[in-house]
């Protein structure tokens, strides 16, 4: 069995029952139950949740994306061994652990498989949950450029690139386009001000203006666990997205959680800290491809310049990239999971087949 035959990088294809459309993300696929599959897996797996709740089953693929483009490789290699299961692991370890440490829920219910979750569908709040420790990345960029307001929040001057920053800073930006909102502009991850969420709450799917206290402390005290866990492993977290929701439980409660996925290498960077000591970066996420793709290409506007969006999917779609960039990109994932969990990665020779056994014989949900 050939490498690209062991990458899952079509996943919306699968036949679950499902009675309405795959909404297939960047990484993900989400399959919506039936009204009658929801209830039955409510009432025989004994979840948490209202008894009419909508379930879904979110299956996750070796897809790569950087630039908001989705990248391959040479001889028909379409994803990143292992990516999926090491994003899928590594979640499921904060997950448990905000948990322990008495944070709040997630929307996951169930892992049938390492590629896949039940999860029950949230209202989402539509804020990008960014917290930072270190000024890098798109802050470096505007803050060289001279920009000292980020969110509402005046930085010092005399800051250098990758500095650890006086404190976390929380600098939020819009989750999709919203309209309507005074101050905020019509597009896509717009920063946005506290004040900004104070004075328009509920545009910006909040029940209540003390959840913003209580979003920034999920967010905080979040970040603190995986910063935490990682320090242990000599490894630095410097920056992150959240995603919040809100979910009822089987009694009612209406309830805010985490939602999408945590501290994972492709919702944050995650440095070497060792090489850090030393005056290096070591990427051990994302970054690290995306860093070599702005050097690989001769034009990197094309990558940073939404407005050049076209050209980019040209570059995405025309250029395979060589097997060594994509088994490098595998290695940093698998490497970190295995770090964060303690636990080698269990990898399946055809994960697609895998699942359609899980999902037919264990929790009766494909014909």
């Amino acid at each position: 069995m050939s490498l690209a035959d062991k990458v899952l990088a079509v996943n919306n294809d699968l036949p679950i029952r499902t009675d309405r459309p795959v909404h297939s993300g960047k990484v993900r696929s989400v399959y919506w139950l039936t009204e009658a599959d929801s209830r039955r897996l409510i009432k025989e797996k004994g979840y948490d949740v209202a008894a009419d709740a909508p379930l879904a089953i979110m299956v996750i693929s070796d897809r790569i994306s950087a630039f908001d483009c989705i990248w391959h490789g040479e001889g028909g290699l379409n994803g990143v061994p292992g990516k999926g299961a090491a994003l899928n692991a590594i979640s499921n370890h904060w997950f448990r652990l905000f948990k322990e440490n008495g944070l709040a829920d997630s929307h996951i219910l169930d892992i049938p498989h390492p590629f896949v979750w039940i999860v029950q569908k949230a209202k989402p709040v539509m804020v990008e949950a960014i917290c930072r420790q270190y000024i890098t990345g798109s802050m470096w960029r505007a803050y060289s450029k001279g920009e000292r307001e980020f969110c509402g929040i005046q930085l010092p001057e005399g800051l250098q690139k990758d500095q650890k920053l006086p404190e976390i800073l929380i600098t939020p930006s819009t989750k999709g386009i919203l309209k309507g909102i005074p101050g905020v502009p019509e597009a896509d991850d717009v920063n946005i001000t506290r004040q900004n969420l104070e004075d328009n709450f509920s545009a910006f799917n909040l029940s209540c203006k003390a959840d913003i206290d209580l979003y920034e402390k999920l967010l905080k005290e979040g970040f603190g666990v995986i910063s935490d866990a990682l320090a242990e492993l000599d490894q630095i977290f410097v920056d992150t997205k959240f995603e919040f929701g809100y979910v009822t439980d089987a009694s009612g409660n209406e309830k805010l959680i985490y939602m999408d996925e945590v501290g994972t290498p492709d919702s944050s960077r995650i440095w070497d800290g060792a090489a850090y000591r030393d005056g290096n970066i070591i990427e051990n996420s994302k970054e690290g491809f995306r860093q070599w793709l702005l050097n690989y290409f001769p034009d990197p506007d094309i990558l940073l310049n939404k407005e050049r969006m076209s050209e980019r999917e040209s570059l995405a779609r025309d250029n395979a990239l060589p097997v060594e960039v994509m088994m490098d990109i595998s290695s940093t994932y698998v490497g970190i999971a295995e770090k964060v969990t303690g636990q080698k990665l269990v990898f399946s020779d055809n994960p697609k087949a895998d699942i359609i056994e899980i999902l037919r014989d264990k929790y009766g949900l494909i014909d």
